[in-house]
């Protein structure tokens, strides 16, 4: 039976793995219709902090209920407890935290809280039973280069993840709606410094579990977060351009200008293209 579930559980880790692969060629495509990118043909929606609570439960209570129904013999290492416990913290904050601090957001489809709901409790059962009943580790494990490399990129990825997700809430003053660009901390950076957080925490959740259930989550959060990242990147790319351009537009009715003299020909055309493709990448503007 032992051998059983443990072959069942690296199967659902390679299971995770194809989905994975499969999830990051459709969203390349198609970019989930949630949050900005919510579409007004998504039929019936759930308000946002509801969806969020109830999606990312099962990933809070699914563990506890593995470890509750059954002898979690792995448990009294402390590696299996840590690693368990940085799971659990995330989905604390995520579950019990987040969904209440978020202000105005956007309603959720019902058909996407359903399958977010259904891959926390897959992937909520595959992290704590592997944990609680199979991972082997050495009590050493915890001094272990790659397991100390590990807890400290889920712990810099979480922080960045709360702190990404706090310049979020504040980026609008009470009653605008127009969309802004994020600023501060990562966001200086990199569009989708929340996202980059959380991909950075399971990747060191993977590091120090060292595990094919570990690095199979980590893999799926890549896969499914980077590309949502890269819808929120093209309109923030296209309105930094547009900004880049809009501080030097005083030059190109001059320009302009040098292009309808008498005589003007592809020479001044090319001046006329470099000098405002020069001046509109000189500086970006906030």
């Amino acid at each position: 039976m032992k051998l059983a579930e443990r072959f069942l559980l690296d199967a659902l880790a390679y299971l995770l793995c194809a989905a994975a692969c499969l999830c990051f060629v459709v969203l390349k495509l198609v970019s989930s219709p949630y949050g900005r990118h919510l579409s007004p043909r998504s039929g019936f929606r759930l308000p946002a902090r509801a969806a969020w609570a109830v999606q990312e439960l099962p990933s809070l209570a699914v563990p506890l209920f593995v470890c509750a129904g059954a002898a979690a013999d792995r448990l009294q290492r402390w590696p299996n407890s840590i690693l368990l416990a940085m799971f659990l913290v995330h989905y604390v904050q995520r579950c019990l935290i987040f969904p209440f601090l978020i202000r105005g957001g956007k309603p959720m489809p019902l058909h996407l809280c359903v399958l977010a709901f259904m891959f926390c409790t897959y992937n909520g059962y595959l992290q704590s039973r592997y944990l609680s009943q199979y991972a082997v580790y050495t009590d050493d494990w915890v001094t272990d280069p790659r397991f100390l490399t590990g807890f400290v990129l889920w712990l810099i990825g979480m922080l960045i993840n709360i702190h990404s997700d706090h310049i979020l809430r504040n980026l609008r003053k009470p009653g605008e709606t127009e969309y802004k660009i994020p600023r501060g901390g990562l966001f200086e950076y990199i569009s989708a410094a929340n996202y980059f957080g959380e991909v950075v925490e399971w990747c060191g959740y993977a590091l120090a579990s060292w595990s094919i259930q570990g690095g199979a989550f980590a893999l799926f959060s890549f896969c499914f977060l980077f590309t949502r990242a890269q819808h929120h990147h093209q309109p923030e790319k296209a309105i930094r351009v547009t900004r880049r351009y809009s501080r030097y537009a005083w030059s190109a009715p001059l320009l302009h200008a040098v292009c309808l003299l008498p005589r003007a020909g592809t020479c001044y055309q090319h001046l006329y293209h470099m000098s405002v493709i020069f001046l509109a990448n000189r500086k970006v503007v906030p």
